[in-house]
Formats: structure tokens, C-alpha cells, sequence
């Protein structure tokens, strides 16, 4: 590798390192001439990589975003955190994305040197992911509603509800997330005239319009949602207030399940949308932590039925019976 290459590998690396740059700060680093840095700045851009001048005072050399994406230098760490990046992204439950997370893997494995590849395998080798049957949500309809919440504009969806029925709604779209394993979209909907929560997964159609919207006050969007996945999706809702701290609950309780807010240093407050109290009973009962419930007055009478029957088990004396 000529020296001329190997000086503007580095000046690209110092580019990629901090946002500006100064002609004397680099020419100091590269130990050259500033003209000798003007020149290797100008080599970077004929090869695709977008390097910005800027003048007066806190100005100098930056690398900016361009219409094309030119090979990247990355060192050996952030070589491995995006490989490993790359294979979580591979199991993400993203329709269309696994597979170009695995051809871009393929790519970046063949121009890693072998230290840095062996450690990428040793990282893998240690990594497991469990994945659940839950739906895919189709890449392109992803990466439309996350532009479209960019740039503020409204889409058009085509929704099914989990009964079958299908539907088209205008959309103000502000936030896309993912909980558990599943993705949301939290957007105004202009049909209704109100807040809703939609899964990816149920969408067929995504269009984005050019229309653009004035920003709405969402309050706290992610707390928004959880109500909205884990209560108001059923007939009848639970409230109880749990007397231990809300640090030792959260860990225990499913953010797709239930809500859980602080209620003072030693206590909580969960909320849970309910089809059947017992299961909710059962679920609660398994915290083991004393709690008073707030509505229905229905789950407690449940609970006092656990634990009556709680009461009535007993252990058979003596060997347990051969199995034929």
C-alpha cells in the first residue's frame, strides 16, 4: 500500500472520529503540510465520501452524509459490535430484514482480518436468541411509518383487527416501537378523532402521503402505549396496589401484560386489562407480596377462593403410588 493511501485511510479514520477537524489539527496528525491535507481531502472525495469544508471561527474539515454510501473503516471493536448488531438484527422478527442482515454479515466476514474474525465467532459462539412465533412485521412497512414519522407527514394504512375485519385509516404518525418482541405504531387517528396503538404485523398496506401535520401534545408516549396494549384492549380492567417497591415488581411483571407506575418508595400501582380475574388472581398470588386491591371488589372475593382452597391441600402420608 502506497503511502499516499495509507495517509488518507488515516485521514479518513480522523474524520470518522470527531465531528470538525481543523487543517492544522489534521496536518499535525498525518504529520504533513496543511496544502499536503488539502489535497488528500480531495482524493477522499473523488472516491464517493462526502468531505465538508466549513469557514470562520469552529470551522474545518467534517464527513458528512452523502447520496451514496462509500466502503466504511471501522477498527476492530466497532468491526465486531456491528457484526454482532448484524446477527441480532438476523432473529429481530423484522420480515425482509433477517435476510439482508445476513448477506451484509457475509460481507463484512470476508474482509475481516482473522484476529477480529475469530473474535466475532467466539462473541457469537457465546450469544443465543430465543425467538416466539409471534407475527413479522414486514420491513417496508417499518422503515415507511419511521419516515414518515421523520418527516411528519400522514399515511394511509390498511389495518385488520385480530377479529378478520379489514379497514383503511388516515394517520398522523409519531412514534414506531418496539415492546417484547413486537412493534407498534402510537399515531392521531383522524377517523376517530383520538389517540390509537396499532402492530405492524396487522398492517397490509402502508402509503405515506405528502401532507405534513402540525405537531399534537402525546403526553408520555411509551406509558401511553402500555395502557393501551395491556388494558384497554379488554372489557373489564384490574387495579391493585402492590406494597413493595416498584424496582423489585418491575422485573416480574410483562410490559405487554400489565402497567406499573411507582406509588411512593414502598409500594406500586398495576393495572391489567381482564378477560378471566382468576388467572389474574394466580398471577398475583405468584408475586408473593402483599397488596390491596383497588377494582373490582369481584378480585378479591377470587383471591379469598385461592386461598381457602390453598388451605384444603394436604399431603398424602406415607410413599406415593407405583406407577404401572
Amino acid at each position: 500500500m502506497s503511502d499516499v493511501t495509507t495517509r488518507a485511510l488515516r485521514l479518513l479514520a480522523l474524520l470518522q472520529s470527531r465531528s470538525v477537524w481543523t487543517g492544522p489539527e489534521l496536518a499535525d496528525r498525518l504529520d504533513v503540510t496543511v496544502r499536503t491535507v488539502r489535497r488528500d481531502v480531495d482524493r477522499l472525495r473523488q472516491m464517493g465520501y462526502p468531505v465538508l469544508t466549513s469557514a470562520g471561527h469552529g470551522g474545518g474539515y467534517q464527513l458528512g452524509a452523502g447520496r451514496e454510501l462509500p466502503p466504511l473503516l471501522l477498527g476492530a471493536q466497532e468491526a465486531l459490535a456491528v457484526a454482532v448488531g448484524l446477527r441480532l438484527t438476523a432473529v429481530s422478527g423484522i420480515s425482509g430484514l433477517d435476510e439482508e442482515a445476513l448477506r451484509a454479515l457475509a460481507a463484512l466476514d470476508r474482509i475481516l482480518p482473522p484476529e477480529v474474525r475469530a473474535e466475532v465467532q467466539a462473541v457469537s459462539d457465546a450469544m443465543g436468541v430465543i425467538t416466539n412465533a409471534a407475527p413479522d412485521a414486514r420491513s417496508e412497512v417499518l422503515v415507511t411509518l419511521a419516515s414518515a414519522v421523520r418527516d411528519r407527514v400522514r399515511v394511509r394504512v390498511d389495518y385488520e383487527r385480530a377479529d378478520g375485519e379489514r379497514f383503511e385509516r388516515r394517520l398522523e404518525p409519531y412514534r414506531v416501537l418496539s415492546m417484547e418482541g413486537r412493534w407498534y405504531l402510537y399515531a392521531f387517528d383522524l377517523e376517530r378523532e383520538d389517540w390509537r396503538t396499532f402492530r405492524l404485523d396487522r398492517m397490509h398496506e402502508v402509503a405515506a402521503s405528502t401532507f405534513s401535520f402540525a405537531p399534537r401534545d402525546t403526553g408520555d408516549i411509551e406509558q401511553r402505549v402500555r395502557e393501551s396494549i395491556a388494558v384497554r384492549g379488554y372489557e373489564r380492567s384490574v387495579t391493585v396496589r402492590i406494597l413493595a417497591p416498584y424496582e423489585r415488581i418491575a422485573p416480574q411483571v410483562s410490559a405487554r401484560s400489565v402497567t406499573l407506575e411507582p406509588d411512593g418508595e414502598g409500594a406500586c400501582v398495576l393495572r391489567a386489562g381482564d378477560d378471566d380475574m382468576r388467572w389474574t388472581a394466580l398471577h398475583l398470588a405468584l408475586l408473593g407480596e402483599d397488596l390491596e386491591v383497588i377494582e373490582p371488589p369481584e378480585l378479591l372475593e377470587i383471591i379469598g377462593g385461592l386461598g381457602r382452597w390453598a388451605n384444603g391441600v394436604t399431603a398424602r402420608a406415607g410413599r406415593a403410588p407405583r406407577r404401572p
